[in-house]
């Protein structure tokens, strides 16, 4: 994983005779988002976006359906994975759970409500009540967030938090009283992801970007894909959903936790392989990683919209030439979605300030809340080093606002 840029003016450094107030008061070092994490983020809501776009061709073609099986099983996990990298910092504070409120809470009141108006407008479910309870299309990752990101400090305290999150997701299977209340099924399901990744450190990422593991990715990604394509006729792909319980996919309940391990392995293992290709360096959609949040919530209009108007039907789209064009089509409006210029209209309702309903430290980002600078010393110009150490001293208030825009 590629190290901090760390920018340090001379001037407010350590000089000769400078006194222990002054120099206490030293401005911090700037950091930079990490490129490799950004890149990840963005290749991931593709992937989502494609996913999407391919739902309506999968009864027409074995081969898409083998895309959308292999797809599935590890660019929710890895997105999860990510979220749950950038929460470990959280800690129940104040501040962060005014950010939970608006980066999260927030926005997910304001979709589900648009979704459900959406649903209606299109005619495809005209009688849908709006429910808080009962999350609509995508909507459903932001109520889980919500709830992995509040039970965090817990992960930090117990002794064997992967395993036993892996009980819990094992146990949901084969409990349909659960209901789907919040998605209830899902988030437990979901839920040793995102604590996996609160166990993973800056050199678990650098391990999987080493040149070994990419190279052993590409044999592995080619048997997956083989695989899915083996397993289409013979397999419920909607395992890799981890919305129902067995019962609700119609097999024996020791079915349950059995897959929920042998998903939780393959999805771990493909997760590896996109990762260890994810670039480190800066590309052009590096910027676009900021963005995900409102690619990922508006994308779905799209997506639901093209069935409605009919996008699927004429006979071309059935066959391999659809299926390239819908794929591009996806990438390229979730790209849009993603832009500068996207987030900033839609920032009102992805990531709202709410200044007026909190306290300022609640909704100001960490760093807006330390003592402003001193002005630089009378040196021109500007040092960079790359400091590891440093990244790791840097990481959490970054990556509490990282993962709260993605």
């Amino acid at each position: 994983m590629s190290d901090t840029v760390t920018t340090v003016r001379p001037g407010a450094g350590t000089t000769p005779g400078a006194r222990p107030e002054e120099q206490d008061a030293a401005p911090r070092p700037v950091r930079q988002r990490d490129a490799f994490f950004d890149n990840a983020k963005y290749l991931a809501i593709v992937l989502v976006a494609v996913g999407h776009a391919w739902e309506p061709l999968r009864q027409s073609s074995r081969a898409v359906t083998a895309l959308y099986m292999l797809v599935y099983a590890f660019h929710m996990p890895a997105f999860i994975i990510i979220s749950g990298y950038f929460s470990r910092t959280f800690d129940g504070s104040p501040a962060r759970i005014g950010r939970l409120v608006t980066g999260v809470a927030v926005p997910y009141v304001v979709f589900e409500t648009a979704y459900t108006l959406f649903t209606r407008w299109t005619s495809q479910d005209p009688d849908r009540p709006v429910s808080l309870l009962d999350p609509l299309y995508l909507t459903w990752f932001l109520a889980a967030l919500f709830v992995w990101r509040l039970t965090t400090p817990l992960w930090r305290l117990v002794r064997w938090p992967l395993p036993l999150a892996l009980v819990i997701a094992m146990a949901a299977t084969t409990a349909p009283s659960i209901g789907h209340d919040l998605d209830l099924q899902r988030t437990l399901q979901f839920l040793p992801y995102f604590v996996c990744g609160l166990l993973l450190r800056p050199e678990h990422f650098r391990l999987v970007r080493r040149r070994a593991v990419r190279i052993i990715a590409v044999p592995v990604a080619v048997c997956a894909l083989g695989t899915a394509y083996w397993a289409v006729p013979r397999m419920d792909y909607a395992w890799f959903f981890h919305a129902d319980s067995a019962r609700e996919l119609g097999v024996p309940l020791w079915y349950g936790p059995l897959m929920t391990l042998a998903a939780f392995g393959c999805s771990l293992v493909l997760a590896g392989c996109f990762l260890a290709w994810v670039p480190g360096r800066r590309t052009w959609f590096t910027a676009l990683g900021a963005g995900t949040l409102s690619g990922y919530l508006l994308h779905g209009f799209v997506a639901q919209a093209a069935k409605y108007w009919g996008w699927y039907e004429p006979d071309w789209v059935r066959g391999p030439a659809g299926m390239i064009a819908a794929t591009l089509v996806a990438a390229a409006v979730v790209t849009a979605l993603c832009t500068p210029t996207v987030r900033r209209v839609f920032r009102c309702v992805t990531e709202p300030r709410m200044a007026w309903a909190f306290g300022g430290t609640a909704t100001a980002p960490a760093g807006a809340r330390r003592a402003a600078p001193r002005p630089p010393g009378p040196h021109a110009g500007e040092t960079a080093h790359f400091s590891v150490r440093e990244h790791r001293h840097a990481e959490g208030p970054q990556r509490g606002r990282e993962a709260e825009e993605g």
